[in-house]
């Protein structure tokens, strides 16, 4: 591979890696994709991948939570209405982030290049072990809980049946994100039109309700409301437990269709809508139960549609079903480009970062996050699990906003097509604060001192494998895959194949950081 053919994938703006579709000239002049992940993803999957990646579980599980912490129909909708601001806040930042920094994986390209490697590492070690798999995990819980319940008619059904329906879900959608980007970008797709169409329904019928005179709840809404400083804290986290995945578009940066317009368009388009969807969805469910009756139903969504869609009420659990598929599918199809960026940083095993080279997908990290999602199946409690993972979520997502602000002083040299007011940053950390530390002092619980723990440990590990040792360990397996596969042929693997390749001293060279190059 000379630098000519290396050259060709560099991309100018702020040292970004290019996924555009490389060439290599074949006798009959055809072009071959090179092994990296392609630029498959429109303006249209975007919005689809934000708002079916949003619209999952939560707002058919959270609204008893958010309820319960509020304590009143209208504080309620108001804190429903003010997580919709505030992720729209953050999303707004990360449009900047991912305009200015044109990388996968999420939060982690951003606290490397704002605080560097350390910060960016203990962020990888706790989403990819803990924070990804976990929030699949949910997800497909709450799919299989969904899924069976109609099985079991007045009563909740078995664990293990659960479980193992979460298990499945999770292979499935493992399998279909391991066999092609555009199979999971249809199914995502598809599934996103189910469920706004379920929304709509929901919707629709609640205006009706509300039409006939149903409107008892929504009267003296702020009578008994909690003025708990750790509740409302609460109350927030399962809110935006609901609201969370308005950052999943950063996650494939490198394979969305020209950022610098479809990332920032495809956020102004998807969280508003998200946001009016869920705070109607609320009142429509106010507009049929009354708050006890809200706190004690098991699935909000499928009592609705008992008292209001008779005799086809089984509309909403299967609709349901189809929306918590399409979120685990979204989370999947995220989850697996963070592994595998990290991996091509160095900062998890290298296998982690290699590509399919037949259907372009990171198979090997898709694999790694749907086993450790399994693993969270089996013990897995959702409230618990929602608590666990609000709590250090927003603090990675307080330091992404505070590196947008450390960098407008550190890092005046680089583009930004998206430049918000610096105001909006400072919001969003005030906010995260708050949101990891009420709690704590409200109701201190031991779950956030293993969160704590388990973080800092990935120190433990940063220094003997990544600081001190993956230099020459990455040496001494480079030159092994060199004289094993490729004796005879000096490394020069296009010399007898043209095809495209994988390989150790092939990637090496393909995952190289391009310089910076002056704008032109």
């Amino acid at each position: 591979m000379d630098e000519k053919d290396l050259k060709q994938r560099k991309d100018t703006r702020n040292g970004s890696i290019a996924h555009s579709v490389g060439s290599i000239n074949k006798p009959n002049e055809e072009e071959v994709k090179t092994t990296m992940l392609q630029k498959d993803v429109g303006l249209i999957s975007g919005i689809c991948l934000i708002v079916g990646t949003m619209i999952g579980s939560g707002i058919f599980i959270s609204p008893k939570a958010v309820l319960d912490g509020t304590g009143a129909v209208g504080p309620c909708l108001l804190v429903w209405a003010a997580c919709g601001v505030l992720a729209t806040l953050g999303a707004l930042c990360y449009a900047e982030l991912g305009t200015m920094i044109t990388k996968s994986g999420g939060e982690y390209p951003y606290l490397i290049e704002g605080f560097g490697p350390v910060l960016g590492y203990l962020y990888c070690w706790t989403t990819v072990f803990v924070l990804k798999p976990s929030s699949f995990a949910i997800i497909a819980l709450s799919c299989a809980g969904y899924a069976s319940t109609p099985f079991y008619p007045g009563c909740t059904p078995p664990h293990i049946i659960e479980k193992c329906l979460a298990a499945a879900v999770i292979l499935l959608i493992t399998l279909v994100n391991c066999l092609s980007v555009k199979l999971a970008s249809y199914v995502q797709n598809f599934f996103t039109g189910a469920k706004l169409l379920i929304i709509i329904v929901i919707v629709v019928s609640g205006i009706v309700k509300l039409a006939q005179g149903n409107t008892q709840n929504l009267i003296n809404t702020f009578e008994g409301g909690s003025t708990s400083f750790g509740a409302i804290g609460l109350a927030f986290y399962n809110g935006l437990w609901a609201y969370d995945g308005w950052n999943q578009l950063n996650f494939i940066t490198e394979e969305l269709k020209d950022p610098y317009r479809n990332l920032p368009l495809a956020i102004i388009i998807g969280i508003p809508m998200v946001s009016v969807c869920y705070v109607l969805v609320n009142v429509a469910y106010f507009s049929v139960m009354t708050p006890t009756e809200l706190l004690q139903s098991s699935a909000v969504a499928v009592t609705f549609g008992d008292r209001v869609l008779y005799p086809l009420s089984w509309v909403v659990p299967l609709f349901v079903v189809f929306s918590t598929f399409g979120a685990a599918n979204g989370s999947c199809f995220t989850s697996g480009r963070l592994t595998y960026v990290a991996g091509r940083e160095g900062h998890m095993v290298k296998i982690l970062s290699y590509i399919s080279p037949k259907y372009f997908t990171p198979s090997p990290a898709l694999i790694f996050n749907g086993i450790l999602s399994i693993i969270y199946v089996m013990p897995a409690d959702i409230n618990t699990l929602i608590n666990y993972f609000s709590f250090a979520q927003w603090a990675f997502y307080g330091l992404t906003a505070l590196a947008l602000i450390v960098m407008r002083f550190t890092r005046k040299e680089l583009e930004r097509p998206v430049k918000v007011p610096i105001i909006i940053p400072i919001v969003v950390v005030i906010v995260s604060c708050y949101l990891v530390l009420a709690p704590i002092i409200d109701q201190p619980e031991i779950e956030y001192l293993y969160c704590t723990v388990f973080i800092i440990s990935g120190l433990i590990f940063y220094y003997p494998f990544v600081y001190r040792k993956f230099g020459w360990t990455r040496k001494i397996m480079s030159e092994y895959n060199s004289t094993d596969q490729h004796s005879g042929s000096n490394g020069d693997c296009t010399a007898k194949n043209p095809s495209p390749c994988i390989c150790s001293c092939c990637w090496k060279l393909s995952q190289q950081r391009p310089t910076e190059e002056p704008q032109t």
